[in-house]
């Protein structure tokens, strides 16, 4: 039986009303492969008509990374008479967005906030996206209050095929959370909950790639692996945008913390003199820096670093702390002071 026959038929009896999608994929499940049952999903997702398929079939295109099919079942949601499918297309929309470059946090922030719901799956994923927006924002300090309000709302969600997604959502950010507060034990139990719970190559790509920065006061090698893993998946499914932040930020900023600098190299500035104060070469990477506006605490910790200006790893730590609640990536400039004996 080819996949379009299966679909047709899974279609007949959804329509119905007979079976939900939770009951697709666990009947699928024990026939097929996850693959096919992924592709097959993907399918009655967007040619389904039942309002309760084509809601939830916008977090199942989105979470398993089917951006191209998710535009296409947000535009059938927003044509839908029905208000709810309305309001679940637009946050997606949201989202998607967001992935996409096309608005700022701040809009973000707006749009949700402004999103008025009464559907606890709704409101669960306004906070979602606010979440996402401070994250990209590097407000860590915000994500405490958000995760302890999502953790209420999972309450008034009954669904489980939802939930489990949600769930993966909420220790993507558990992850970041426990990290900035240098909590890492507790991160990186999150972070391989998401690796081995989600099926979507972009979110396994980007949790090692963060994975291996929590190794960054630990071992060269436990951090080079996983970033080393992320480099793998985002080969094999065409994640150019990983691979270049793999190759251009982080193995560069890994390797010039741990003074492994040979045969690496980049693109960006900041990174250049990185690599040039691993080798010893400090006027040169005070060059590299003075010629660029510095306006990241870590560019403030790298000029510390050439320049031997403790004042600069001052105000680095302090906006690590005060700006991002980063009390995690403040020990660079900390242990930059210890070893100038400040």
């Amino acid at each position: 039986m080819t996949t379009a026959t299966i679909t047709k038929s899974i279609l007949s009896i959804t329509n119905d009303g007979k079976l939900s999608l939770e009951h697709v994929i666990s009947m699928l499940s024990t026939q097929h492969d996850e693959q096919t049952v992924l592709e097959l999903v993907r399918k009655l997702c967007l040619q389904s008509n039942r309002n309760e398929i084509m809601k939830k079939g916008l977090e199942f295109l989105y979470m398993n990374g089917f951006y191209e099919d998710l535009q296409d079942l947000i535009h059938k949601n927003s044509e839908s008479p029905m208000k709810s499918n309305n309001q679940w297309a637009a946050i997606y929309q949201l989202m998607l967005d967001r992935k996409l470059n096309l608005i700022t946090p701040h809009e973000i922030i707006h749009h949700a906030t402004i999103l008025n719901s009464d559907e606890p799956e709704v409101l669960c994923l306004k906070e979602f996206v606010k979440i996402m927006a401070y994250y990209d924002m590097h407000e860590f300090g915000k994500l405490g209050n958000f995760l302890d309000l999502q953790m209420n709302l999972f309450d008034s969600i009954n669904d489980s095929f939802l939930l489990s997604y949600f769930r993966i959502r909420m220790y993507e950010a558990l992850f970041v959370y426990y990290w900035v507060k240098n909590e890492l034990i507790m991160a990186r139990k999150y972070a391989f909950r998401v690796i081995n719970l989600t099926q979507n190559p972009n979110t396994k790509a980007a949790i090692n790639i963060n994975l291996a920065l929590t190794y960054t006061f630990d071992t060269y090698q436990q951090g080079m692996y996983h970033l080393k893993e992320g480099q793998k998946i985002s080969n094999e499914h065409g994640l150019v945008y990983n691979i270049e932040i793999i190759e251009n930020f982080n193995i560069p900023f890994l390797s010039a913390h741990h003074k492994k600098v040979e045969g690496i190299s980049t693109y960006d500035i900041s990174e250049k003199a990185h690599i040039e104060i691993a080798k010893g070469n400090h006027r040169k990477a005070e060059s590299y820096l003075r010629d660029m506006s510095i306006s990241s605490p870590f560019q403030m910790y790298y000029l510390g670093l050439a320049t031997n200006d403790k004042n600069l790893l001052y105000q680095s730590y302090n906006y690590f702390i005060e700006k991002r609640s980063d009390h995690f990536f403040s020990k660079l400039p900390i242990l930059a002071l210890r070893e100038m004996g400040a």
